[in-house]
């Protein structure tokens, strides 16, 4: 069941998600080479705790840390761990948070370094793909067009789509619906209402679509060891449009970047 959400909740959910985008902002600070994802995974949970709220995948499905941390040719779910990043490796890192009684999550995948020029091309065409895919959320529109938009943005890159795992709603709840595939066809899936809120996350190999799961019961990889993307945003629908709860930018100021890609998403000028 689809949990339609008021102006007033999804206000609340801007506060929970910007709670993760603060966050991945310190954690844009500190990766470098030589740095573990347990460090990374640390400064996530203290910037957390700081800002009043908690980390929302900290025992979540019994998950043993606050970030998913997912180096090279893992795709999601990896455990952080005592290993140094290396110059060239890119790693994503997923957050979630719990603020005023509702999740906030989204992902962002950095690169160590100089990384490869393939790889940053990956890195690239997925974040290209989330807003492409992000337009497609709007009253009237079903799930399959979001999909069919990120796929087709991919696949014609001749990269992997993966079909295991997908986007979702998100509120009081880490996971509700409606799922949010990154592939579908035009016109299928559940319709779009205002006042619905998702998680739109695109997961993208260099190589093939298909991945494995490894014995921890939480690390996913692509199945040909090549390297994978993954960007996330929580994003509302707003006056029959997408608003985006979420936002780059705190990354961006830590790393120097300067972008309006979000600007056409947003109905009032973001105050960092």
């Amino acid at each position: 069941m689809i949990i339609v959400k008021t102006r007033e909740e999804i206000e609340l959910m801007r506060e929970a998600a910007l709670v993760v985008s603060k966050t991945l902002g310190e954690v844009a600070k500190a990766v470098k080479p030589g740095v573990t994802s347990l460090e990374l995974d640390k400064i996530a949970e203290t910037c957390i705790r700081d800002q009043g709220a908690i980390p929302g995948f900290l025992g979540l499905y019994d998950f043993p840390n606050t970030l998913c941390m997912s180096p090279n040719s893992q795709v999601v779910h990896g455990i952080p761990n005592n290993t140094p990043l290396e110059e060239g490796d890119i790693i994503s890192v997923d957050c979630g948070a719990i603020l005023n009684g509702f999740y906030g999550d989204h992902a962002y995948t950095f690169s160590v370094g100089e990384i490869a020029p393939e790889t940053q091309k990956l890195l690239d065409v997925t974040k290209e793909s989330l807003y492409v895919g992000i337009r497609e959320l709007k009253v009237g529109n079903r799930v399959g067009d979001v999909g069919y938009a990120i796929q087709k943005y991919c696949e014609d890159h001749g990269y992997g789509v993966v079909r295991e795992l997908v986007g979702h709603g998100i509120g009081r709840k880490m996971h509700e619906d409606p799922e949010m595939p990154n592939y579908g066809k035009r016109g299928r899936g559940k319709k779009f209402v205002e006042g619905m809120v998702v998680a739109i996350e695109p997961m993208i190999n260099l190589g093939t679509k298909s991945i494995k799961q490894h014995r921890d019961g939480w690390t996913i990889t692509t199945l040909d060891g090549k390297p994978s993307a993954h960007f996330e945003h929580d994003v509302a629908i707003v006056d029959g449009k997408p608003e985006l709860l979420s936002t780059f930018a705190y990354i961006y100021e830590a790393l120097g970047i300067k972008s309006d890609e979000e600007k056409e998403f947003r109905q009032k000028a973001l105050v960092l």
